[in-house]
């Protein structure tokens, strides 16, 4: 945790995402309706900003901010215009069929779009479909909630910038500019 004598900087970054919370439940107390709108497939624009710690300036710098393109190009590569989804997910798998093997990233999981099992007898265009819909999954062990996705975020980002002896201290998380939340160890 942050503690007095520490140094803090920030950093924000921004992607396109898409997600579904298929658990999603409402208590009509609070919501005022029953209609769980998030378990719609459905997209964001994400807003996320990395805090970093550390007790003793390097050449001045906490670190220097050009050290955490890293995590930028994870967004854009992994993230950006991608849709995350829960492996145990009931729309995910009934895709079971048609995905034969997975590739490991750590923290993730992608199809391997060489083992899809595409019939052959489908157009060409409805095959490059196929294709296209697999190789938008990022696939995840968690409900893909704003909290879980912060969290995983984070856990990313400490694992990335921990050779720099740096300290992730929070990651913040924006779905919608009128909804955020954050996490922090």
């Amino acid at each position: 945790s942050i503690g007095k004598d520490m140094y803090t900087i920030d950093k924000q970054f921004e992607f396109e995402y898409g997600h579904r919370v298929w658990t999603q439940t409402l208590d009509e107390r609070f919501s005022l309706d029953n209609r769980c709108i998030c378990r719609h497939l459905h997209g964001h624009h994400a807003i996320v900003k990395l805090h970093l710690a550390a007790k003793e300036l390097t050449d001045g710098m906490v670190t220097d901010f050009k050290h955490l393109n890293c995590f930028k190009q994870f967004l854009d590569d992994v993230l950006d215009h991608r849709f995350i989804i829960d492996e145990k997910d009931p729309l995910f798998l009934l895709d079971s069929a048609i995905i034969n093997d997975y590739i490991d990233h750590g923290f993730y999981r992608t199809v391997d779009l060489s083992t899809l099992s595409i019939p052959e007898t489908l157009p060409d265009e409805i095959k490059l479909s196929v294709v296209e819909k697999y190789d938008s999954f990022v696939i995840v062990d968690f409900i893909p909630t704003s909290e879980n996705i912060c969290k995983w975020l984070y856990d990313i980002a400490n694992e990335m910038l921990d050779a720099l002896n740096v300290y992730v201290s929070k990651v913040e998380f924006q779905e919608t500019p009128k909804s955020h939340c954050s996490y922090e160890e």
